[in-house]
């Protein structure tokens, strides 16, 4: 099992700027890849950034050049950089992380990110 705890989410105006982390805990051992997904109201939870072990990441077309993805393994973290915020950008932010192993995904509870003047 692994638990995961977000911090960073809250208020921003557009074109701010936020950092998302996510800490993991438990079975840290069988952590891949770590990832952030959102999920805005009404609409379906998307991939926004996922980064492997090897360090090799991908990005949501919308988000690529305003967000970078890292992790820092030592401290079992990942963190999500924002920059130039969109309103369209607001939702609930949710970190994954994958077993390699079993290939069973977990997941946080969510921090929600505001986008409005």
């Amino acid at each position: 099992q692994v638990q995961l705890v977000e911090s960073g989410g809250g208020l921003v105006q557009p074109g701010g700027s936020l950092r998302l982390s996510c800490a993991a805990s438990g079975s840290i051992f069988t952590i891949g890849a770590m990832g952030w997904y959102r999920q805005a109201p009404g609409k379906e939870r998307e991939l926004v950034a996922r980064i492997f072990s090897s360090g090799t990441t991908n990005y949501a077309d919308s988000v690529k050049g305003r967000f970078t993805i890292s992790r820092d393994n030592a401290k079992n973290t990942v963190y999500l950089q924002m920059n130039r915020l969109k309103p369209e950008d607001t939702a609930v932010y949710y970190c994954n992380v994958i077993n390699k192993y079993s290939g069973m995904d977990y997941w946080g509870k969510g921090t929600l990110v505001t986008v409005s003047s």
